[in-house]
């Protein structure tokens, strides 16, 4: 059997107030040695994760967006990927809407809704909202997929989300932001992909770890052998009664940290 860790990255892997991993180095390092691959799964965009992936010293299979797509670096392990559609240096499986379909829709409803995306934010607004730094707030701004938004008034959603499903979209809920992404993805339906993808790759079972803060990890939790559910910046739980669940004593990075340690 081999273990793969899918994480989450804000309020998880990544502290929620200063997006610092430091307090999860000692199970990084444990990781990196035993060759587990890490899959960050998470809302961030691509170029998010590339550069994420840089300072943590990984070249592993990402999901982005919300599981819009995963992505397998080209040459992974010296594995054959070629089953897979092909973008720039890596294998790519996509599950997602394209960006611009998403910006139709919320384009269109954005001023009845009271809708305030990504797309018409200043970089300045997303640090304000987001607390990035400004080379990382840019970053957030190069989609591919999906559109976080704020929105006037949250008792809308409901109606939005039933407008947003005759365009084969949807609506989830982030640590800070609504999302609208395709109907045919989430977190979980990419994850299980991932897993398939590993079972092939490796020719034997996974052992799938799942670590996440927020509504939009219940998917993933649904669909690995083990949900890590990671104290929020609330100091409180996501609500999550699957029974395969474990929780954290510790918020953010220094929580990832703790169950790891217990998991591997």
């Amino acid at each position: 059997m081999k273990t793969v860790i899918f994480t989450d990255l804000d309020g998880t892997f990544l502290n929620h107030d200063d997006y610092s991993f430091a307090d999860a180095k000692e199970s990084l390092e444990l990781l990196k040695s035993k060759k587990i691959p890490i899959v960050f799964t998470t809302s961030k965009t691509r170029v998010e994760v590339e550069k994420l992936q840089e300072k943590v010293e990984i070249n592993e299979p990402f999901i982005i967006e919300n599981g819009a797509a995963i992505f397998f670096p080209k040459n992974y392990q010296n594995f054959n990927l070629s089953f897979l559609d092909e973008l720039d240096n890596y294998y790519l499986y996509q599950l997602g809407l394209s960006y611009n379909k998403i910006l139709e829709f919320y384009n269109k409803y954005k001023k009845e809704f009271g809708m305030f995306g990504f797309s018409d934010m200043s970089v300045e607004e997303v640090i304000n909202y987001t607390g990035l730094d400004r080379q990382s707030a840019i970053l957030s701004k190069k989609r591919d997929f999906t559109e976080p938004f704020l929105i006037k008034d949250d008792f809308s959603i409901e109606k939005l989300q039933n407008l947003a499903s005759n365009y084969d979209i949807k609506i989830t809920k982030g640590g800070r932001f609504y999302h609208l992404i395709g109907k045919y993805q989430d977190k979980g339906l990419a994850v299980k992909k991932a897993i398939e993808i590993f079972e092939n790759l490796y020719n034997v079972k996974i052992d799938s770890i799942g670590l996440g803060d927020g509504p939009n990890d219940i998917a993933m939790f649904e669909n690995v052998k083990k949900a890590v559910i990671i104290k929020n910046h609330k100091n409180d739980y996501v609500e999550y009664f699957g029974n395969n669940q474990q929780k954290s004593s510790y918020q953010g990075s220094k929580g990832w940290n703790e169950m790891v340690l217990k998991n591997v």
